[in-house]
């Protein structure tokens, strides 16, 4: 019988992993209209009590996305407030959903990788990931990547896409 030959492994094909970036940790969303009455009436005397007798001590080391999930109109100071309560206790505090939590901690990771050592490289971008690793992570990747590498491809080795290859 044939000796399987892993043939990725031994090529010169760099990956670059977005999974491995993933910043480990409770993720939590805050929904403001929980406290607007009726879920949708902002009154401010009421909202800023409700945010008083809140137990905030629960995001404790959290990462958490601030949002409103119905059609309320707001104004921008509700969001405001309730990150000036949360912030103490939360590790990251952002306005917006899940998605954009994991956009906003991708985008402080990525920036502090050195991409030159993927200079005139063939890369994939590998894209199966078993973590959630939002979209808008994949293409900030790219554009940092495209700097450097001689190619990029996305996927995995056995099926990768080519998405750039540099003139």
């Amino acid at each position: 019988m044939d000796e399987i030959i892993n043939k990725v492994a031994s090529s010169a094909l760099q990956v670059f992993d977005l999974e491995v970036y993933y910043q480990t940790g409770t993720r939590v969303e805050i929904d403001i209209s929980q406290w607007l009455e009726d879920g949708f009436i902002l009154k401010e005397k009421h909202f800023r009590e409700t945010l008083k007798n809140h137990n905030w001590s629960q995001y404790h080391n959290q990462l958490v996305a601030i949002n409103c999930y119905n059609d309320a109109i707001v104004p921008a100071w509700a969001k405001i407030l309730v990150t000036v309560h949360v912030v103490p206790f939360a590790k990251k505090v952002v306005s917006g959903t899940l998605t954009d939590l994991e956009t906003s901690l991708y985008q402080e990771i990525l920036s502090k990788i050195d991409f030159s050592k993927y200079q005139d490289k063939a890369v994939i971008l590998k894209g199966c990931s078993k973590k959630p690793v939002p979209e808008s992570a994949y293409i900030m990747a790219a554009q940092k990547l495209q700097l450097f590498a001689k190619s990029i491809m996305y996927g995995e080795a056995c099926s990768a896409v080519p998405i750039f290859k540099s003139k």
